[in-house]
Formats: C-alpha cells, sequence, structure tokens
C-alpha cells in the first residue's frame, strides 16, 4: 500500500485550468481516470488526511503510485477526453456501466446493394440503421413480419440471396409476397434501396404519410370496383396499425427523446433507458455498476450519458435527454451532447405531465432491475460465505450462523396483531420452513409484548420436539408467562403448525425441530431484550440474538449499551438487511390477508352448507343482511334455491349474530341505520393462503 505523500507533485506544478488526469499503480497501470473544471483545486482533494477521505477513494489514492495530467481548453474536451481514456484503459476504480444483457436491434444494412432486415447484436456497423433496442428477438421478428406485408424488404442471408440468384428460383418468402425478390430481378436494386428507405422512415415514426397513401389508395380502388385489391391494401393498412400498436403511444406530442432513471444504495446502481420515438417507446435497455468510487446521482448520469452518446452521433442522439438529475456543471454535457447530434439537445428533469409519468415508470424499471441484480448476486457462494463469516465476527460468534431466523410483528393501529417468521439457511431463502402467528396474549398494540409472545411459542416448541424425539429430557412443566405447555408436545394454544417437512420414524412431521444459530429481530434495544429474555425464561442459552433497527441499519446485541455498526459495504450487513426486508414482506402479507377476509366475512358465512351464489342471491334480493335478518320464513324461501330447511337454519344463524345495540356514530349521535359492520371473522386456526401464491407453503400460527 502506497503512501499518497510520496508521489503528491510539489506546490504549483498542477496548473489551475481544466484537464483530465489519471493514476497510475506501481505497475505504470492506469487504475482511475477523472476529469475537473480546475485540476489544481480537483488533484488537492486527493491529497488530504486519509482520515478524510471516502473509503473508496482512500483505497484508490493508497494503490495507486502516481498522477499525471493533460491540459485542455474547454470542459467539453476534458468531458471527450476522459470518455476516450476510460474506454481505452478501463480503469478499476472508475464507474463503468455494464449492459445486464446484449440487447437486440432491428437493423437494415442501407451499405449493401440490396440492404436486408435482420437481427443485430454486438458493436454497431457503419453504414448500418438500426432500430431499438427491444428487449426480446422475438418482438422484433413479429414486427417485420407485419411489415413485410407493406414494405417487402429482403430479410435473407447472403448465402440464401446468392444461391436464389444462381438458380433463378426465389426463396417461399418471394413467393408469398412478403419479398420483393431482388435475387430474381423483380425488381431493380434502385427501386428495392428506395423500399428500404421508406421501411426505415416508418421504423423511425413517420408512419402518416404511408398510412394516409394506402388509404387513398384504397378507397380509389374500391371506387373503381377493384375489389380484390381494395381488400389487399385493406389488409396492408391493418397490417401498419397492429405494427404500430405493439408500441403504445406514450408522450402524444410525437417527441423524439431518452429517459434516463437511476435506482442506487451504498453499493450499486442500476440505470434503465427509455427510448422514445414519435411519441412511441421504441426499445429499452439497462446497466447495472458497482459503485467502486464516492460518486453523486448526478455523476451516475453522466457517465450514462458519456457511455450511452460516446460513439452516437446525428439522429442516434436525441432532441431531449431527461434525466432524474442534471450533471454538475450541466452546460458542458449538453455542449458535448449537441456537438455530437450536431443540432441543438434539451438535457432536462421532467416537472410535470406525461413525461413526468413516463419517468416514474422508468424509476420504477431500474429499481426493479437493482433488485434482480441483487437477488443473482446473494445466489454467489463466496458473496454468502463472506457475508456469514462478517456476520459471526461482528457479532462475536463461535461459528457462522448457517440457519437465521428472523422475526416481525405487523399490525394496523393495533387491530389483526400477527408475527412472521423466516428462515435462512447458508445465506438462502427456505420458504417451506416460514411460518406465521396470529398475537393472541393480549389485544392491542405493543411490539415488544408482541416479540416476547413469539419467540416464546417458537422456542417453546421447538423445546417440545426435542423432549418429544428423547434429545431433551427438561422440558416438563417448563412454566412460560405462567401457563405451563403440555408434556406431548402440543402448542399451548391448541394449534398445528405441522408442515411437510423433514419426519421423524413415525412419519409425524417435525414442527420447529431444528434451532438456529441466530435469531434476528425487526427492531432495536426493546424488541432485542424482549426476545433474549424469552429465550432465557426457557433455559436456552446456546442460541445468538440480535435486531436490525430500520433508521440507520445498526445492529443491537442484547446487553450492550450502543448498537453494532457494520460498514455499509458490508456483504454481512446486505444480508441481515435481506432478512428484515423478507421478514418484514411476509409479516405485511399475513396481515392484509387477514385483514381483508375480515372485512369481507359476515354472518351469511356461518350458515352450513350455503354457499357464494346463494349467498349473494339472498343479498340481492335484501338488499342488505339488516333486511334480511328481519325477514320472515316465508319472505327468505321467495329466494331462488332457498327451501325451509335452508331458510329455518338463515333465520337461526342470523338471530345468534343478531348486534345487541343499534351502532352510533359518536361524532354526532346519530343512530346508524344502515348494514351493521360485519363482525364475523375465520376461525383462529384456519389457513388464509389464498392469493398469496409466493408463501402458500408458510404455515399459520
Amino acid at each position: 500500500m502506497a503512501d499518497p505523500s510520496s508521489y503528491r507533485p510539489r506546490p504549483g506544478e498542477i496548473p489551475d485550468s481544466p484537464g483530465v488526469y489519471r493514476f497510475r499503480d506501481e505497475h505504470r497501470r492506469v487504475i482511475y481516470v477523472g476529469k475537473a473544471k480546475s485540476l489544481r483545486q480537483r488533484l488537492a482533494n486527493y491529497f488530504q488526511d486519509l482520515a478524510n477521505l471516502h473509503p473508496r477513494t482512500r483505497s484508490m489514492v493508497t494503490t495507486a503510485a502516481s498522477v499525471e495530467w493533460t491540459v485542455v481548453s474547454t470542459e467539453v474536451e476534458a468531458l471527450q477526453l476522459e470518455y476516450s481514456w476510460i474506454k481505452e484503459y478501463d480503469p478499476r476504480f472508475n464507474v463503468k456501466y455494464r449492459d445486464d444483457k446484449s440487447y437486440p436491434y432491428l437493423a437494415v444494412t442501407m451499405n449493401e446493394e440490396f440492404p436486408r432486415v435482420q437481427v443485430m447484436r454486438g458493436q454497431k456497423r457503419k453504414g448500418v440503421r438500426y432500430f431499438g433496442p427491444y428487449a426480446h428477438a422475438w418482438a422484433i421478428r413479429d414486427t417485420v413480419d407485419l411489415l413485410l406485408r407493406v414494405f417487402p424488404v429482403r430479410t435473407c442471408s447472403a448465402g440464401v440471396f446468392k444461391n436464389a440468384e444462381r438458380t433463378g428460383r426465389p426463396c417461399l418468402l418471394g413467393y408469398i409476397g412478403k419479398c420483393s425478390a431482388p435475387c430474381v430481378g423483380r425488381i431493380s436494386p434502385e427501386d428495392h434501396y428506395e423500399l428500404a428507405e421508406e421501411f426505415c422512415d416508418f421504423m423511425a415514426g413517420r408512419t402518416g404519410t404511408y398510412l394516409r397513401r394506402l388509404e387513398k389508395q384504397m378507397a380509389e380502388a374500391s371506387d373503381e370496383m377493384e375489389y380484390e385489391r381494395a381488400a389487399r391494401l385493406r389488409d396492408d393498412v391493418g397490417a401498419l396499425k397492429k405494427a404500430m400498436e405493439k408500441n403504445a403511444v406514450v408522450l402524444a406530442d410525437a417527441t423524439d427523446a431518452d429517459l434516463i432513471a437511476v435506482a442506487e444504495d451504498e453499493l450499486e446502481a442500476a440505470v434503465q433507458i427509455f427510448h422514445v420515438r414519435g411519441g412511441r417507446v421504441r426499445g429499452q435497455r439497462g446497466w447495472v455498476t458497482d459503485k467502486v468510487e464516492e460518486i453523486t446521482t448526478s455523476a451516475l448520469v453522466e457517465h450514462a450519458l458519456q457511455q450511452l452518446y460516446g460513439e452516437e452521433t446525428g439522429d442516434a442522439v436525441p432532441k431531449e435527454v431527461l434525466v432524474p438529475a442534471l450533471p454538475d456543471p450541466v452546460e458542458p454535457v449538453q455542449e458535448w451532447l449537441t456537438g455530437r447530434r450536431g443540432a441543438n439537445v434539451s438535457l432536462r428533469i421532467p416537472q410535470r405531465g406525461d413525461k413526468k409519468a413516463l419517468m416514474e415508470t422508468v424509476q420504477r424499471n431500474a429499481q426493479q432491475a437493482l433488485v434482480l441484480h441483487k437477488t443473482k448476486r446473494a445466489s454467489d457462494l463466496t458473496t454468502r460465505s463472506r457475508a456469514l463469516e462478517e456476520i459471526a465476527g461482528a457479532l462475536d460468534l463461535d461459528s457462522a450462523p448457517l440457519r437465521i431466523e428472523c422475526y416481525d410483528i405487523s399490525h394496523l393501529q393495533g387491530d389483526d396483531v400477527v408475527a412472521s417468521m423466516v428462515v435462512f439457511e447458508d445465506g438462502l431463502q427456505r420458504k417451506n420452513e416460514y411460518r406465521r402467528f396470529q398475537i393472541k396474549g393480549f389485544a392491542g398494540q405493543d411490539d415488544v409484548r408482541s416479540m416476547h409472545e413469539v419467540i416464546t411459542r417458537r422456542f417453546r416448541r421447538y423445546l417440545a420436539e426435542k423432549e418429544r424425539s428423547g434429545e431433551w429430557a427438561g422440558a416438563e412443566d417448563t412454566p412460560v408467562n405462567g401457563t405451563p405447555h403440555p408434556a406431548d408436545g402440543t402448542p399451548a394454544t391448541g394449534e398445528d403448525d405441522g408442515f411437510a417437512g423433514p419426519k421423524d420414524d413415525d412419519g409425524r412431521p417435525r414442527k420447529f425441530a431444528y434451532p438456529p444459530q441466530l435469531v434476528v429481530v425487526d427492531g432495536g434495544r426493546p424488541q432485542v431484550a424482549a426476545a433474549r429474555r424469552a429465550l432465557d425464561e426457557l433455559g436456552i442459552d446456546d442460541i445468538a440474538v440480535c435486531g436490525l433497527a430500520k433508521r440507520l441499519e445498526e445492529v443491537w446485541v442484547p446487553g450492550e449499551e450502543d448498537p453494532v455498526v457494520l460498514p455499509r459495504s458490508s456483504e454481512g450487513l446486505y444480508l441481515l438487511q435481506r432478512v428484515r426486508d423478507e421478514a418484514h414482506r411476509f409479516a405485511i402479507t399475513y396481515q392484509r390477508a387477514k385483514r381483508a377476509k375480515r372485512l369481507r366475512s359476515g354472518p351469511l358465512d356461518e350458515v352450513p352448507g350455503l354457499g357464494e351464489a346463494r349467498k349473494q342471491a339472498l343479498i340481492k334480493h335484501f338488499g342488505s343482511v339488516k333486511r334480511l335478518r328481519a325477514a320472515t320464513l316465508e319472505q327468505i324461501q321467495e329466494v331462488p334455491g332457498i327451501g325451509r330447511k335452508t331458510a329455518e337454519t338463515i333465520a337461526v344463524a342470523l338471530a345468534r349474530s343478531a348486534p345487541a345495540a343499534p351502532a352510533v356514530n359518536t361524532a354526532t349521535g346519530e343512530i346508524i341505520e344502515d348494514e351493521e359492520p360485519d363482525t364475523t371473522g375465520g376461525s383462529s386456526g384456519e389457513s388464509v393462503s389464498a392469493g398469496l401464491p409466493d408463501d402458500r407453503r408458510g404455515q399459520e400460527t
């Protein structure tokens, strides 16, 4: 590791002018390239006390062994030179966007005598017109298939073309009218080239001219009673309109623009670009990068603009570029873009209207791309191992926590209080071992008390499993909150938490059979203390406990006044965040499902044998449950499908669920005469898995 003072330039050596600088390591490899309006001021920032530098900047300057610079005339020249050097040297400490896939383009080879329409990937070639990028190659082929009816341009390879020339027979597309067959001379090279140019014009968004022309020709053919030609032209118009519908209009003013959005965290950033031409989204692409240097959103946008337009000229650079944050300063970048296009380019942040709404869509795509990238990253074995080792070191554990359980409490203003338990083994989710809990020990909102109850119930059943299997013989009559749990291992609440997992020799499923090495709770010191107290009351002292507080992402451990602060770049912190966020997602999904079911349920749900169709028929006939409750048996039997016996059952069920007193509006004192609120809910042990496909294997507790 080098000392930056050993290669720091002497005072006065660095010019106070725009330029580009390069840091090199001891092997003369360029490790960082940057630009500056004032080289002297910028480079001085790198040669200060190391304690004041960002960790990534500190790593760069201690890896470097020398620095050199090149003076330029303007900031625009500095921007161009910086891009050229980053591309040439590929420095390890610079932000480098990498495509998350190789995007396909619709390409028209206008540099050939007979232009060809095809799917292309990779580097762009000179003399080829490109449209896109598209998300999938099949989307290009579907569009081309529709357009070939109107613009029968060549699509065959060079080998097929030459073979047709030699034999004098066109390919199948030539016979069915989807190729003008220049290979056999059906169309001259000049006419075919003009046809290819019309194809390009249509793809570029100039669609109205061709539609109006075809519609006019169709009307003329109809007037002349050439109905077959009119029908063919009608089908051509339909094909063009169908091709246009594949790219919905998003900007009504036929704008040509690129929209760039950035989603980032402390470690990585994802960029998404929507290419809008003629008011329609013509292409989409995305990049992901590691933030190997301290960088702002404005700088991320500037780097994205460099990579996106560094090789482009002319119409490939749109008139308008919409971004989430403007580069600082913005003038050199805007001037550089204008130079690439050869005309004025507007670089701005959308403030209102359709463009702002579309930018929000692009932002959601960027956020999703970042989440997807992190999911892939989490599956890497080396990264997971490092994360578990970092957690073990930070919490002073004897070994890496191969099994982690995380708990979270969820409610809505004290109603429908539930909890979740998620399981990660070797840093990966084990969804078949997720569990859900209803808080039953008390009513109301108390997250600390709820956490104590959940931890107690989970590990009381773990002890019962050990006792039943003979692994532990000290669980009899262990009191928890004054309630002994049964010696046969049945949960004290009477619930069944079995699942289709590992089984004992007698074939019964093992319930809560495996203990974790680490319990993580969503919360700070109070929740951690409650979890630790629950384990101590059960006599369990070999399971570590910690909590992750959302505000500052601090890791709390029992009995400590101060939290453990993991570096933001820590893989261990990243894993704890994923575990905590998954527990939160699972808890809130269950809580919402319970609330929705409670709101949907009513007195008629208690009537045995009464299906959804007949319930709806009753409500439709009487208008409300209140009117149905006041109806006679004869009136109930008037509903189709309701007999005497069923009517009696309905009347008895409604009488049992009748409210004790009328509902009163406490603000006005008014007696509410409408339908009384639904107060009947599902049974406490009933599963609420419908509508939750991702969590269908988690068992309610």
